[in-house]
This record gives structure tokens, C-alpha cells and sequence, in this order.
């Protein structure tokens, strides 16, 4: 990435805003479509968010990373692809992209534009599945780094779509995202009150994959010395 900090925080504010407008939109559009049915209802906003995600990373990873994940964010600091000085910007960009992106959802609804969630999420099953949907998900792309890096946007996306069925939370995975989620009083929503515990979950779950990542890095440095 030689892309200059702002054009990076640009990069990660477009993607973070085009994902949530389609986590929101996807949403909103298939619980009007699908009649009541909950299940009909979670499988088209899983394949538009795994479909959008794959995308967005397709074409911002070469900018930014394509993070749009503060845990993500936190991870390549860790592993060195990330400068502690554009932590915070990166970060932040994420939030308020994310955040735009649920404004954007609204108006392409005609939905209020400022909304509170009332939707439940809570209890240490759904906490527990947050810490599963994030080590997965820092797995998968250390995986993929150290393996397949061209295969990174698919294999993500194709993670984050099985996992929002194999989780009880339908794996949120983000900070941002979930922060985000709480101004939308939709299918996607979340209550403000459950935030705090997904987001400690999450990055409990990153942590974990962080302790896991050197099995990865010697596989790149054996894969390298070839």
C-alpha cells in the first residue's frame, strides 16, 4: 500500500459506509419481502453482505487493506502491516463510515434517518459466538496471508456468510459495525445496552487469533525461504 494516510482513511470510510448500507438495506429490503419468514429473511441479508464484502474488498484492499474492522485494524498493527500512527485514523474512519452507511440505508428507504435499536442481543451464548466470529474471521485472513493472499476478499466473504448462520449472534465480528448497527431500528439492529459486551467479545475473540497467528507466520517465512 502506497496510497497517502487520508486516501487510505478515504478507502476505509467508503468501504466501512457500502458495507453497512448493504448489512442495513439488505435488511429492511427482506423482511418486507419475506412475509414474516425470519429464516427466508436472514439468508438474503447474508448473501448481499457476503456478496458486498467480497467486493469492497476487491477493490479497496489495494488502498487500505480493506480492513473496515477495528479488530481487523488492531491485527495488522500487530503483524506489522499497520503504523501505530494511523491506528486511530483508521479506526475512525471506520466508525463514521459505518455510521453514514446506516444513514444512507434510511434514505434509501425512506426509513427516519436517526433511529434507536430496540432489537435484543445479549446473554454468553451470543457473547461467546462474537468471540468465535472473530477469531474465525483473523484467522481466515491470517490464513490467506500467509497461503493465498489473492484469495483473501473471497474467503472472508465466504466466512462472514456461513458464519452469520453458525453463530447465535449472526456474526457481527466488528466494532464498528456493531456500533453502527445500534442507530438502526431494523432487522439489523442491535440495542445500544448490548454493545459494549459484543464489542469486549470481539476483541476477545481477536485476541485469541493473535495468539494463534505465529502458526501462520512460520509458514510464510518456511514458504518464503522455498
Amino acid at each position: 500500500m502506497n496510497a497517502s494516510l487520508p486516501r487510505r482513511a478515504l478507502a476505509e470510510a467508503l468501504g466501512s459506509a457500502l458495507l453497512l448500507a448493504a448489512i442495513v438495506g439488505s435488511g429492511v429490503m427482506a423482511q418486507a419481502l419475506s412475509g414474516g419468514n425470519t429464516g427466508l429473511a436472514l439468508l438474503c441479508n447474508t448473501v448481499a453482505t457476503g456478496a458486498m464484502l467480497a467486493v469492497l474488498i476487491v477493490i479497496f484492499g489495494p488502498v487500505s487493506g480493506a480492513h473496515f474492522n477495528p479488530a481487523v485494524s488492531l491485527a495488522m498493527l500487530w503483524s506489522g502491516k499497520l503504523r501505530a500512527a494511523d491506528l486511530a485514523v483508521y479506526i475512525l474512519a471506520q466508525i463514521v463510515g459505518a455510521i453514514v452507511g446506516v444513514l444512507v440505508a434510511h434514505a434509501m428507504f425512506d426509513l427516519p434517518l436517526l433511529q434507536t435499536a430496540l432489537k435484543a442481543r445479549t446473554g454468553a451464548a451470543q457473547w461467546f459466538s462474537e468471540c468465535v466470529a472473530t477469531f474465525g474471521l483473523l484467522l481466515t485472513i491470517f490464513g490467506c496471508s500467509a497461503h493465498r493472499e489473492d484469495a483473501t476478499p473471497f474467503a472472508v466473504a465466504l466466512f462472514i456468510t456461513s458464519a452469520y448462520w453458525f453463530t447465535a449472534s449472526t456474526s457481527f465480528a466488528n466494532p464498528a459495525v456493531t456500533i453502527a448497527r445500534a442507530l438502526s431500528d431494523t432487522f439489523a439492529g442491535i440495542a445500544p445496552a448490548h454493545v459494549p459486551a459484543f464489542i469486549v467479545a470481539q476483541l476477545v475473540g481477536a485476541s485469541a487469533a493473535l495468539a494463534v497467528a505465529p502458526l501462520f507466520e512460520a509458514q510464510r517465512a518456511h514458504n518464503n525461504a522455498r
